[in-house]
């Protein structure tokens, strides 16, 4: 595919780590088993890892701050392993977006003002992508340079593992400790992976097509201009023939904003579970990971990690609700863009008159934005972001006031 020589950072980051899970093309059937192969391997790294945790938690229920700590880690690998399944489910409708996106808005000779906004946008997006990213690797990386710390000057039997184990067997001596370490080091980054790579793509989407939108707005704004312009209308995203009336401009217009809301459509229908999941453990997961960054009595290093994730999670959450929030806002705005347009200087013959019924229609529906919910139940906006960490303040006094009682008995 054509993407793969696009020079994006957000894009190839993102593909590298979809890559990485097993869910993307194939171009062959050896690449399919590739990508057959890994996705088994994911799957069963998250179960493996949801294990792991589950039998810290039960052998650490008497420890308040042991809780909190392994409740974190659970939540993130709960919410990679539906991530993971609900994408499986819709595979080939999250493909055929990627593909669209491919030949509709990565790929297209723009106009140059209209270059200027998609680049305006990618770059928002490419801003995005790295600090979550940058984050989220930062604390998988602090889960493995805090053993390795813990373990310089240490006798073979005080040797830790990033993740305890609790089966039977002499896990500080070798070679059991050394091939525990690398499996748990490379669960560990390729939990990371799944856990971001949804969000990444997500992220791209939702910008990409609020600067669709963008686009519209200016060309239903310069219908006039694009008419005159020769060079623009061979630029055309729906026809390769210069249209010779305005009208003709404006229902290819037309016709590119209802694309536009089919592939939102096909958006929410992907994401609408993910998006629920997200909303309801952002508010625990940010609560769990700010009172082991400010509260718990743990080691210095432990902290920094929780840090790490604490800033990661902020990141992800504004992320995740300002995209929404732009589709929302830019699939809007069209009504604006189309009312300002140049319908008053139209004659009143058929084609006028058809021009202005069309605008009423398009005027109509954008007054019901484009946007992704939580399952149908709310839309996810800038508000979201608002509610979710209000509650999770909520929650952490609290998660606070329950540690103090359990200090004090």
């Amino acid at each position: 595919m054509g993407w793969v020589q696009y020079k994006d950072v957000s894009i190839a980051i993102s593909a590298i780590l979809m890559k990485c899970v097993g869910i993307w093309y194939a171009d062959n059937r050896f690449e399919q088993r590739v990508r057959n192969s890994t996705l088994i391997y994911t799957v069963f790294t998250i179960i493996f890892s949801v294990w792991v945790q589950a039998e810290d938690l039960y052998h650490s229920w008497e420890d308040f701050g042991a809780r909190t700590y392994i409740a974190c880690n659970i939540l993130c690998l709960n919410i990679a392993l539906l991530k993971i399944f609900i994408l499986f489910v819709h595979k080939k409708k999250f493909l055929h977006l990627v593909e669209y996106m491919d030949k509709h808005f990565w790929h297209f000779n723009y106009a140059p003002n209209e270059q200027a906004i998609f680049i305006s946008w990618k770059r928002i997006s490419t801003y995005f992508i790295c600090v979550f990213t940058f984050f989220t690797e930062a604390s998988i990386m602090g889960y493995v340079i805090r053993p390795i710390v813990a373990n310089i000057g240490q006798n073979e039997s005080d040797r830790i593992l990033p993740f305890t184990m609790w089966i039977n067997l002499p896990w500080s001596t070798t070679p059991y400790f050394e091939i525990t370490f690398v499996l748990q080091v490379l669960s560990v980054y390729h939990v990371g992976f799944c856990y971001i790579c949804c969000d990444n793509f997500l992220c791209i989407m939702n910008l990409h097509v609020a600067a669709q939108f963008r686009i519209l707005q200016s060309r239903l704004r310069n219908i006039n201009k694009s008419r005159d312009d020769d060079k623009y209308q061979k630029l055309n995203i729906l026809s390769t023939n210069s249209p010779e009336k305005p009208y003709d401009t404006f229902k290819n217009y037309i016709q590119q904003h209802q694309a536009l809301i089919s592939y939102c459509r096909v958006l929410e229908e992907i994401f609408k579970p993910i998006v629920l999941a997200q909303v309801l453990t952002f508010s625990l997961l940010i609560c769990f990971v700010g009172y082991q960054a400010i509260l718990a009595d743990i080691a210095f290093t432990r902290r920094v990690i929780f840090m790490n994730l604490l800033t990661s999670n902020m990141c992800h959450l504004l992320m995740f609700t300002y995209s929404c929030d732009c589709l929302i806002r830019e699939s809007t705005a069209v009504s604006g863009a189309v009312y300002a347009g140049p319908w008053i200087e139209m004659p009143m013959d058929k084609n006028g008159k058809n021009f202005r019924k069309d605008l009423q229609i398009i005027l109509m529906r954008s007054r019901r934005p484009c946007c992704l919910t939580a399952n149908k139940f709310f839309a996810v906006s800038l508000e979201t972001y608002t509610s979710v960490l209000s509650t999770a303040m909520s929650y952490f006094t609290l998660l606070r006031q329950n540690s103090i009682n359990v200090e004090n008995t």
